[in-house]
């Protein structure tokens, strides 16, 4: 792999590091987790907005959802193996997946790549702290040695592009909203 040397210099790094391997493995696995109450909030937050709010809050959940299907398929024509198990003799933090876990693009990145851009277009100061949030995931998977730097750096390609999206789905989800919004509870009529 044309980054085999960039992942072993990080991986190197990240196991002379003994003290930060607790902090960096449970935000690398777990992390993606905290996207939901993000969602939950907007999704809450939007319901007495009107039609157009609700419509791009609800595009968030879709983005990252269509945004894992996607990345399934990819993951499955690429059938790229993991970098721990091509590249001799690396130390990892986190236990090398299965052979059949494919490593292009990151899942984990893909996930939160989506959510920041979607959440982006809804609200630019909630995503924007989540485009660092996804920085920091998509460095933490290369870090721990589950991925290449290009599994990451694709994986924030199809999240983005599949979040970007929404610019067209806004129009046909408002018209949605629009049919539910009588039937929300707590909505000011």
């Amino acid at each position: 792999m044309i980054d085999a040397g960039l992942y072993r210099d990080i991986t190197d790094f990240a196991w002379s590091q003994q003290w930060f391997a607790g902090i960096a493995t449970t935000f690398t696995e777990y992390g993606v987790f905290l996207i939901v109450p993000v969602i939950l909030a907007l999704l809450w937050r939007a319901r007495t907005r009107g039609p157009a709010e609700l419509a791009a809050a609800a595009w968030v959940p879709i983005a990252v959802a269509v945004a894992l299907i996607v990345d399934t398929v990819l993951k499955s024509a690429v059938a790229e193996v993991r970098p721990c198990r091509v590249v001799p003799n690396v130390h990892t933090l986190l236990p090398c997946d299965a052979p059949t876990d494919y490593a292009f693009p990151s899942n984990h990145t893909v996930i939160v790549a989506s959510f920041a851009v979607a959440l982006l277009l809804v609200h630019r100061k909630w995503g924007i702290w989540a485009l660092v949030f996804a920085v920091l995931i998509g460095i933490s998977r290369v870090y721990v040695g589950a991925h290449y730097p290009h599994d990451v750096l694709a994986g924030f390609v199809v999240g983005a592009a599949v979040a970007s999206l929404g610019l067209l789905a806004r129009v046909p989800l408002e018209k949605i909203a629009v049919r539910l919004l009588p039937v929300i509870p707590g909505r000011k009529a």
